[in-house]
């Protein structure tokens, strides 16, 4: 299966399933979700040049999100422990094209996170890129543009 005959229903329903995920601070099966290859990246500032080229908040190739998952499976991360309650709202899902056989596809999300300092809002949109895995989609690609993220931002240890 290429990229272009994944359907709509079946990219939205891994959105949703991934937004779930990582709410639920189930590590072991968000990173399950993830190709060999795979890069996370949440950049800072207006810019969206080349991850190399500009400030990031997170970027991450595979090694780097199975440490960071490492990390907070501990339950020893002090900026997630306890660890957040989070809530994502996911919206606005399309395909918007096709790279190297892969779908991308976008969505919008407003998310709440609840801490001891009292609720946070986060927003933006986030580009997927995903790759046909037999019957099934894996993320090749998840970069997350924060509406605010040409402001200072606050602690965000946290899967985005």
């Amino acid at each position: 299966m290429s990229g272009s005959d994944i359907p709509l229903s079946q990219v939205e329903q891994f959105i949703y399933r991934e937004a779930r995920l990582a709410d639920e601070h189930d590590y072991d099966a968000w990173e399950g979700l993830w190709t060999d290859d795979a890069l996370y990246w949440v950049p800072a500032g207006g810019e969206l040049t080349a991850p190399a080229e500009t400030m990031s908040v997170i970027f991450d190739n595979r090694s780097r999100i199975s440490t960071r998952l490492a990390q907070l499976r501990t339950g020893r991360r002090h900026a997630q422990d306890p660890p957040s309650q989070l809530r994502r709202v996911i919206s606005n899902v399309e395909i918007i094209g096709e790279q190297d056989g892969d779908v991308v596809a976008a969505a919008n999300f407003i998310l709440a996170e609840s801490r001891e300092r009292g609720v946070e809002l986060w927003a933006g949109r986030v580009i997927y890129r995903l790759r046909p895995a037999g019957s099934q989609l894996r993320m090749a690609g998840k970069k997350v543009l924060l509406v605010n993220r040409d402001q200072p931002l606050s602690t965000l240890a946290f899967l985005i």
